[in-house]
């Protein structure tokens, strides 16, 4: 490592802080049904889990960039920024996996904290029962569940990208104590989670946040941060849908759910379980219908799209605005959906705001039949929206 480099990676107060923001902004609400989330800064908070303790697995894959002294684990979080009113338990509850291949990956990096590669100490059944107790002396049990840093990155596939059968028997002892449960997931790459979004209320998405991943996690349940992340990439049901993607190509049989012989499953939705682009907040937001400056271009002249967002909850908060475009008709085949732009956009409980990007034939290009990077006069549709799926749409016509 040459000079500069090690020079920009000493740890100080300035990009701790930069490193806990960029932490907090990745993080995804995917579920708060209840409204469990946040938590109060008071009573008994029970961390469950695996990856609730565990310092390098917070790093991710590239954790030769992070001091594992100066790592925050979930506990740690939640003890530091609850302060004195929170009591903070913790018990593992159960190994990451009881699958012998996989249990055998290895600590590449040898970042110390990673409990994969740690000799149990407990039995599974002792693991599980001292899980039940601490949740049980409880309010609330936050459980940090899904995979540790060694099984993502380079060479590291996984024919099941669900929550390991031992965990998830974890979660499914956890609520039938009654108590309240959020499930934290701590992974590299998206998860099939069709059963934890059918039975569990409150699910957060960290990923692997890095250094200060414990304490963006805490900022985040106790509510010091509104959650606005959204997802780069698909969550699908079951690994019988992959590959799944938003920006498909269209196929000759459109999915319809009424006609037998159109493009779907017999045996599951052709739906993911949560769309490229989603992410959920502690307030709510509302779209108006697309406006546009015009409905007929020609040439070189822009389209403005531009909706009313308001901010129709209780608290301030930060809402990524999406832009799409489908060209429906083209020399070669076009995706169902293009992301062009999107606008992060702050707004303050019962504020409107008016949100316009701009479109010119830039955004309509694409490499064609004879790999001239080109676009093609016709009907457009516009959308915009919260997601990839829940998008107000709109048409044009553009002719050369």
């Amino acid at each position: 490592m040459n000079e500069t480099r090690a020079k920009a990676e000493v740890m100080t107060p300035e990009n701790l802080q930069s490193a806990r923001e960029i932490a907090e902004h990745s993080i995804v609400l995917l579920k708060n049904d209840k409204h469990l989330l946040p938590l109060k800064k008071s009573g008994t908070i029970a961390v469950i889990g695996p990856l609730g303790n565990s310092k390098g697995d917070m790093l991710g894959t590239w954790a030769m960039g992070g001091d594992p002294g100066k790592i925050a684990t979930i506990v740690d979080g939640l003890k530091t920024i609850g302060g004195k009113g929170v009591n903070v338990l913790y018990s593992q509850g159960s190994e990451f996996t009881d699958n012998p291949q996989l249990a055998k990956s290895s600590n590449p990096l040898g970042v110390q904290g990673q409990q994969a590669s740690k000799k149990p100490v407990l039995t599974p059944e002792q693991m599980l029962s001292e899980a039940l107790q601490i949740a049980n002396k409880a309010d609330v049990v936050v459980a940090v569940l899904g995979e540790p840093s060694s099984w993502s990155g380079e060479a590291s596939s996984l024919s099941d990208i669900g929550i390991q059968k031992v965990q998830q028997n974890l979660l499914k002892a956890l609520l039938k104590t009654g108590k309240p449960v959020v499930l934290v997931l701590i992974n590299g790459r998206p998860m099939t989670l069709g059963w934890e979004n059918e039975n569990v209320s409150t699910i957060l998405e960290a990923w692997a946040g890095g250094t200060e991943a414990g304490n963006a996690v805490a900022d985040v349940l106790y509510g010091n941060f509104n959650p606005s992340g959204k997802l780069t990439t698909t969550f699908p049901l079951n690994v019988g849908q992959i590959p799944l993607y938003y920006n498909h190509k269209n196929t000759g049989r459109p999915y319809d759910p009424k006609n037998k012989f159109t493009s779907k499953y017999l045996d599951t939705p052709n739906e993911p379980v949560y769309p490229f682009g989603y992410g959920l907040s502690y307030t709510s937001f509302t779209y108006s219908d697309i406006r546009l400056n015009k409905t007929q271009l020609q040439g070189n002249e822009t389209l403005t799209a531009s909706v009313n967002l308001t901010n129709s909850g209780k608290v301030a908060g930060e809402e990524v605005v999406e832009l799409y475009i489908q060209d429906p008709v083209a020399s070669v085949s076009r995706p169902v959906k293009e992301l062009k732009n999107f606008k992060r956009v702050l707004l303050q409980p019962g504020e409107v705001k008016e949100v316009s990007m701009d479109i010119t034939i830039k955004d309509l290009m694409f490499y064609n039949s004879d790999l001239k990077y080109d676009w093609e006069p016709g009907d457009f549709i516009i959308y915009v929206g919260t997601n990839s799926r829940d998008v107000k749409s709109a048409r044009i016509n553009w002719i050369k």
